[in-house]
């Protein structure tokens, strides 16, 4: 019997080391995955925020798109069927009053037609004098590029915004603006992205190696 004790203490000794080694893989595993969420949630963040910049800009700029998208948006009433009656006289009798509503409906559609015109007429001059302020000074993407130019280390969306804050005091910037913007950049290979932990930096893409050139002028001399 004292054999079966030491053997039967023994598995459970093992079967204990292996419980403990198992809950510590999963904490560990579920700070790592809270970790991802956290981060993910937080770029869900920023991502709403430029999709509500965005959707403003669009809208201040006039945009056709945004017009289609107020329509597809708006809510269509129903068409209620007409109603029919036992006999065909009463369906007779319902159309004949929808036959003279056309003729007073037109004349009090006119002046509505006129003001929609006059709308539509006035609506671009509107829209097309705003967006003609900012074309005086350079534009955001070359303010992006030429600040990342100057610098000798990395620079978050925050510091860039910032310092072109300081820089241009007439412009009224923000930090979801200018993050997009420099994203944009990333993607033109103008600027290249860095991740340290959670946060991102942005540096000046490294310009093209010209010695390339000579080269080739050497071997055809």
């Amino acid at each position: 019997m004292s054999d079966a004790k030491q053997e039967s203490a023994g598995v459970q000794a093992q079967y204990a080391v292996r419980v403990a080694e198992d809950l510590e893989n999963n904490r560990k595993e579920q700070e790592r995955i809270g970790n991802e969420v956290a981060t993910l949630q937080e770029q869900l963040q920023e991502l709403e925020a430029d999709h509500a910049v965005l959707l403003s800009m669009q809208q201040a700029l006039g945009s056709p798109a945004a017009d289609a998208t107020a329509k597809k948006a708006a809510p269509r009433k129903a068409v209620p069927a007409p109603r029919t009656g036992k006999n065909n006289s009463t369906a007779a009798r319902a159309k004949k009053p929808a036959a003279a509503k056309p003729a007073a409906a037109k004349a009090k559609d006119k002046p509505a037609a006129k003001d929609k015109d006059k709308a539509a007429k006035s609506t671009p001059k509107a829209a097309a004098k705003k967006p003609a302020a900012p074309a005086a000074g350079p534009t955001l993407v070359e303010l992006i590029d030429n600040h990342l130019g100057q610098q000798k280390e990395p620079r978050s969306a925050a510091e860039i915004t910032t310092a072109l804050a300081k820089a241009r005091p007439d412009r009224a910037l923000k930090t979801t603006v200018v993050r997009t913007t420099v994203e944009g950049l990333v993607a033109k290979g103008r600027a290249v992205r860095t991740k340290q932990g959670s946060s991102v930096f942005y540096t000046a893409a490294a310009p093209a190696d010209s010695s390339a050139a000579p080269k080739a002028e050497a071997a055809a001399g």
